[in-house]
């Protein structure tokens, strides 16, 4: 293992706090700081949020250059059921990005990391800066990417509810062989596209889970 991504939405420790429901951001920090101790690169992501934390992304930019962090913007997606309306909280990136750009000079990249982040590198700090637009871009056609689950779930897409269960299999002794089977019929279900809508019409959440049953 090389590199961690950690989520940190904002420095702000009251936010923080409100945001994460319960959380310290000390407990974070020390973790984050723990991971370039032991010599990972950190990427810290976080998710743009309307009158949240969507006019502090300055002093974060600032933040992870002092400490040699990247940072990967996203635009919220409708996962699980929030009170209030996500047209509320959603920020396009684009407008994000333009915004930052007042500040910051943001230079094409050839980098990727084999997900859907655009990344820039940011002059002043010599750091990268992503932005994973699933609302404003659609990268559907070029996603690679399915997330297993600590019970033994496969979800092929976040924007979908669809999802493969091992645990049967692997209760029932299944063979490496059977498993592997497993895992491409599976993956060959993956859809060609998310289901995401965030508009005033739409009040439900286009996928009932939230995102920390996924991961992330």
């Amino acid at each position: 293992m090389r590199r961690v991504n950690v989520s940190l939405d904002t420095l702000d420790p009251t936010a923080f706090a409100a945001i994460t429901r319960w959380g310290r951001i000390e407990k974070t920090l020390e973790g984050i700081f723990a991971a370039k101790a032991a010599g990972l690169h950190v990427k810290i992501n976080a998710v743009a949020l309307k009158g949240v934390n969507d006019e502090a992304f300055d002093t974060m930019i600032a933040w992870c250059g002092e400490h040699g962090f990247d940072l990967c913007l996203i635009e919220t997606m409708p996962l699980g059921e929030i009170d209030g309306q996500r047209v509320d909280q959603y920020v396009p990136l684009s407008m994000m990005r333009a915004r930052l750009r007042r500040s910051w000079t943001l230079e094409d990249t050839d980098y990727v990391t084999g997900g859907p982040a655009r990344y820039y590198t940011i002059a002043e700090t010599g750091t990268r800066i992503g932005f994973i637009t699933p609302m404003t871009h659609n990268f559907c056609e070029s996603c690679n990417r399915v997330r297993l689950t600590c019970t033994g779930t496969l979800y092929m897409c976040l924007g979908q509810d669809d999802a493969a269960d091992f645990r049967p299999l692997l209760r029932s002794g299944a063979s490496d062989d059977e498993l592997d089977n497993a895992i491409h019929r599976a993956i060959a279900r993956k859809p060609k596209g998310h289901d995401f809508v965030i508009d005033r019409r739409t009040a439900q959440p286009s996928v009932t889970r939230h995102m920390s049953v996924t991961g992330g």
